[in-house]
């Protein structure tokens, strides 16, 4: 391993990861990138000084730089378009240098599925202005033979489901309304949110009958090594 290692946090948050990964890789910089100034702030509050540590505010489209580990966890959903996300990524690994990912999946649920045909109806489409979330996590089969074109070497990628006992309707749409949700709500006039969010409620209940009930929470992972020149464009078969 390398004495000193350039790592980037993409959409670090609050910055726990980013500073489990300055404790796990010593001497390393760690820089994490963040749109939200708010949870920027909260990392720098509670960050250790003794930690090689950076944070800035930045889009991940707008990543700079060359780095020996590329992580990102739970946070390229809101990234369109990842056909052309993944090369720009690549580009910015150093010969060797190694991307690992998390990215939830979970649109594929009906809880998920709920928000988007409430978001779809004719009702909230013309305040939406014909906004149609497309949501952009690609099949784990994808995500692979992306990185096999890129030229990745030591590729792995798995989906894997995490089986949430939670204690009702409300509380499975008390876990939706904190990821799918939002992207609709910050595009809604103000006037009509709480209203889209009953809507919500009421229909995440009735298709969540009974208590407790079972919440499969889906995730995809995958990593790859930079191993020098690419083997072809990004072009993901079904």
């Amino acid at each position: 391993m390398r004495e000193r290692l350039d790592v980037i946090d993409l959409g670090c948050g609050t910055g726990e990861l980013t500073e489990k990964l300055a404790r796990f890789l010593p001497d390393s910089h760690v820089l994490g990138i963040d749109t939200s100034a708010e949870m920027l702030a909260k990392a720098r509050e509670g960050a250790e000084i003794d930690l090689n540590v950076e944070y800035k505010l930045q889009a991940i489209e707008d990543l700079q730089g060359k780095y020996d580990l590329i992580f990102s966890n739970a946070a390229i959903h809101w990234v369109e378009d990842h056909k052309s996300l993944f090369p720009m990524l690549w580009e910015h690994l150093k010969p060797g240098g190694q991307i690992v990912v998390q990215v939830p999946s979970g649109v594929r649920n009906k809880a998920q599925r709920v928000v988007i045909e409430t978001a779809e109806s004719e009702c909230y489409l013309e305040k939406l202005g014909g906004w149609r979330w497309n949501f952009p996590v690609l099949p784990v089969h994808e995500y692979a033979e992306a990185l096999y074109r890129l030229g990745a070497t030591d590729i792995t990628a798995f989906e894997k489901i995490y089986p949430h006992v939670l204690k009702d309707g409300e509380a499975v749409f008390d876990w939706v309304a904190g990821t799918t949700m939002n992207a609709y709500l910050k595009r809604l006039p103000e006037k009509y949110q709480e209203q889209f969010r009953m809507a919500v409620k009421a229909e995440v209940v009735k298709r969540y009958p009974g208590s407790p009930v079972f919440f499969p929470f889906r995730r995809i992972f995958f990593s790859g090594m930079s191993g020098g020149s690419g083997n072809g464009d990004f072009v993901a078969t079904p």
